[in-house]
């Protein structure tokens, strides 16, 4: 897909032990995982104060003439780094720009900076407990709620204890990288353990650094140590550094779109590279539908998601892969971004397909996912118009059929054509001859990890936390009925 859909966001953090300044390493681990988020980037630092930069879109190229600059603005030996997509609050400029992260509260007893990715389930409840006990408090967005509360509680306790609390009360996907006003970089995730972060070290180990994927480890020539814990709390500061299992963990539901389509091919999770994952669902494509497979002449991927599976595709069957379809580099404004009316132009620019290479031919073309359906409609609209006689649609994510309520922004019943169509019905609204979605057990067995370790929530409808269950219960009955959705279901409070 290229893309109807977005993720939250990414986050960065290092501390350098030997007080070196760490805006270089903010700024690479960023620009590595720019892919998890084009609306917003933010860096803040810390040398006995604190210092921000934020700014929207892209995180932008520094020429050598500025670097100097950029040092002078954020110095200091510890800091934090976002990169953001809005799957809360509002995407009018104004909300955007209130939303950019690192969020920053302090008073003069205390202060803590947090980078937020994940999205919050009971955002109404928590809500309104800090508006009680904050009076000024103003929301703009998820971050906000886990920021404010990890600063009412460092006003009473450490940052310890306050964590806990987050880890306790707040009901969703949360992995952070924050730092406080005693200067220490610090890191957790929520108790499910939803969305991706890991840590890592220079060869000296004597800096350390805390990432949304492992690419910005390697940007920066670390090491890779390891993925943090679900509710574990990770500390560096001056005292060194400390793992600290805050909450027991009774059940793991890593996010299993991760392996589909938001991490970078080159990144690790678990214990496989993403591409090799990608490569072992097209390969199971090929094994679950062989008969459909045979009837194509050529495999063409739609870029960049599908090309490692049709690189295994294509290995498993044995039909040649040709990369027919080319996506313009410089295009990057998302398809999701847009209005209904404005998505098929935008789309339209991102792909070229070579048409030489199709007309005639019976082509199975690989997605990574089907949302929406809108941008897979619009590339078999061009693979007609320049000759394909056959369009084979293979699907490497199982058929999505329930929103997501922890930070992909797919978060109603009516926008999701799964949830209303199986795959013929599908493969008539889009076009295709054919839809071939993957198994569900053969797409949990590539991962590497088990079942009952992911979140499966948007292909089986079932959640791993209880109101976001209740919600989804409630919503799918009335959307059954006839209800219409009119926006996100968490923030509706359904």
């Amino acid at each position: 897909m290229l893309k109807p859909l977005k993720e939250a966001c990414g986050v960065f953090g290092v501390h350098d032990f030997k007080r070196n300044k760490v805006f270089p390493y903010i700024y690479w681990g960023l620009r590595s995982q720019n892919h998890r988020g084009h609306q917003s980037h933010g860096i803040l630092t810390f040398d006995e104060k604190f210092h921000m930069y934020k700014g929207l879109d892209l995180v932008p190229k520094i020429k050598k003439g500025e670097i100097q600059k950029w040092l002078d603005q954020l110095p200091g030996h510890v800091g934090i780094g976002s990169i953001r997509y809005t799957t809360s609050g509002g995407t009018d400029e104004q909300s955007l720009v209130k939303g950019i992260q690192p969020l920053l509260v302090q008073s003069e007893k205390t202060g803590v900076a947090i980078s937020f990715n994940g999205n919050i389930v009971n955002n109404h409840h928590l809500r309104r407990e800090l508006k009680k006990k904050i009076p000024d408090f103003s929301y703009g967005c998820d971050a906000d709620l886990i920021c404010g509360k990890l600063f009412m509680g460092m006003e009473n306790g450490d940052l310890a204890s306050s964590v806990r609390a987050c880890m306790k009360d707040v009901e969703g996907a949360f992995s952070i990288a924050g730092v406080t006003k005693n200067g220490e970089l610090f890191a957790f995730k929520d108790p499910h353990g939803i969305r991706p972060l890991c840590c890592g070290y220079s060869e000296d180990h004597k800096i350390c650094a805390v990432s949304s994927e492992t690419v910005g480890l390697d940007i920066n020539g670390f090491e890779q140590g390891f993925e943090v814990r679900p509710g574990e709390l990770v500390i560096a500061s001056k005292n060194g550094f400390t793992r600290e299992q805050l909450v027991r963990s009774e059940k793991k539901a890593f996010c299993c779109f991760e392996f589909a389509y938001f991490s970078r091919p080159d990144s690790t999770l678990g214990k496989k590279h993403v591409y090799e994952v990608r490569e072992d669902f097209g390969r199971n494509l090929g094994r679950e539908y062989p008969e459909t497979a045979k009837k194509a002449d050529i495999i063409m991927s739609i870029p960049e998601t599908g090309n490692d599976g049709a690189y295994g595709l294509h290995e498993e069957t044995g039909v040649r892969w040709e990369r027919a379809s080319r996506r313009h580099r410089y295009v990057t404004e998302r398809a999701f971004i847009l209005l209904q009316r404005q998505r098929y132009s935008t789309i339209d620019r991102k792909i070229n397909i070579l048409d030489r290479k199709i007309h005639g031919k019976s082509v199975a073309v690989v997605e990574d996912s089907i949302v929406r359906g809108d941008t897979t409609k619009v590339i078999i609209e061009k693979l007609r118009k320049q000759g394909a006689n056959k369009v084979h649609v293979f699907v490497t994510f199982p058929r999505i059929t329930s929103p997501c309520f922890y930070g992909i922004d797919m978060a109603t019943y009516g926008e999701l054509i799964g949830s209303r169509y199986g795959h013929e019905e599908i493969a008539k609204i889009i076009g295709a001859d054919t839809v071939n979605y993957q198994l569900l057990d053969d797409f949990v067995k590539a991962t590497g990890m088990k079942k009952e370790e992911l979140c499966l929530g948007c292909i089986t409808g079932k959640y791993p936390t209880p109101l976001a269950q209740k919600m989804a219960d409630k919503m799918k009955e009335k959307f059954e009925n006839g209800f219409k959705e009119t926006g996100r279901i968490y923030e509706a409070g359904c």
